[in-house]
């Protein structure tokens, strides 16, 4: 009789597949098989076979690569090439069933939000504009699209998506005159959004200028280039990263940093989740709660600064 392949000959031929089979990249095929020597290694450590592997060792082994410090993303990708080699020794009829289908890594922490502190927000759209001459609309224009982004907390595709007017084609538009614009969000869903006093300022003084952009009409986009047509998210990137410079601050400033500013400042002062997610336009308030974390962690560091008990002794 033919012997049974050992536990080394499954993985070879293992490799073998998906290097000739599924043709897998050649930095791919070397990753599985570092990871399929470490399966290996810790059956060998644990006296198991291959075959004798159950859910349990693997969230054993879960436990201990958290305990090392290793990533969620690095344990799913481990994870997804032994359910794979699983998966194939079923089609073999080598075992009778795949020991990781149910077994997933911890989840990874969702990091936070990256948000301006309350000064810097206002250092960017208070940067001082161009001096007279042919670059001043652009710096009224820029002004105003970071008052907006601040002061209503828009998306940026939001942003770019504002006509001066309402029509059945417009996706947003501003009313000037009731101090408020109306956008359409994710999800299809429509909001409207108050204008404060500096952001309504600034728009005003953007529609003084914005005639004077070839080819812009009454009727059209909000914000235009030079040729009048619709700004871009890119040129939106592009031209707060050079305002951010231009305010002298440390961090470039994406558009979804102010969104964020917005959210945590707000919520700082009124404490009103409901109020915040109807601003955002949140379809759930579980994705306005991160900004909690953000709120927690601005008293945390006036709790640090300022309480007598949070001050570390200094020893003695």
């Amino acid at each position: 009789m033919t012997p049974a392949p050992t536990d080394d000959a499954w993985v070879e031929r293992y490799l073998a597949h998906v290097r000739v089979e599924k043709r897998l990249a050649a930095r791919t095929q070397d990753l599985y098989a570092l990871h399929l020597q470490d399966l290996l290694q810790r059956c060998t450590g644990a006296g198991l076979a291959l075959t004798a592997v159950r859910d349990a060792h693997l969230r054993q082994w879960l436990v201990q690569w958290r305990a090392q410090g290793r990533s969620s993303r690095g344990m799913a990708l481990v994870l997804s090439c032994w359910r794979g080699f699983y998966t194939w020794l079923g089609r073999q009829g080598v075992v009778p069933f795949n020991p990781v289908q149910g077994v997933r890594p911890p989840k990874a922490p969702q990091p936070l939000p990256k948000a301006l502190a309350v000064e810097e927000a206002l250092r960017l759209v208070e940067a001082p504009e161009a001096p007279e001459g042919g670059e001043s609309a652009l710096a009224a224009r820029d002004r105003c699209m970071a008052e907006l982004l601040y002061g209503c907390g828009l998306r940026v595709a939001e942003l770019v998506g504002l006509d001066l007017v309402a029509s059945p084609a417009a996706q947003g538009w501003i009313d000037v005159a009731e101090a408020e614009l109306r956008v359409l969000g994710k999800g299809s869903k429509w909001r409207s959004v108050p204008i404060g006093g500096p952001a309504l300022e600034a728009l005003r003084h953007w529609l003084a200028w914005r005639p004077a952009f070839a080819g812009a009409d009454e009727t059209g986009p909000l914000f235009v280039g030079r040729r009048g047509e619709r700004l871009s998210t890119q040129s939106v990137r592009l031209r707060l990263r050079r305002l951010s410079q231009q305010a002298g601050l440390s961090t470039p400033v994406h558009p979804h940093m102010l969104r964020h500013s917005f959210a945590s400042h707000l919520l700082q002062s009124s404490h009103d989740l409901r109020a915040v997610q109807e601003l955002l336009g949140h379809a759930h308030i579980s994705t306005t709660q991160v900004y909690t974390r953000l709120d927690f962690q601005h008293l945390a560091q006036v709790y640090e600064a300022a309480h007598p008990r949070a001050r570390k002794s200094g020893g003695g």
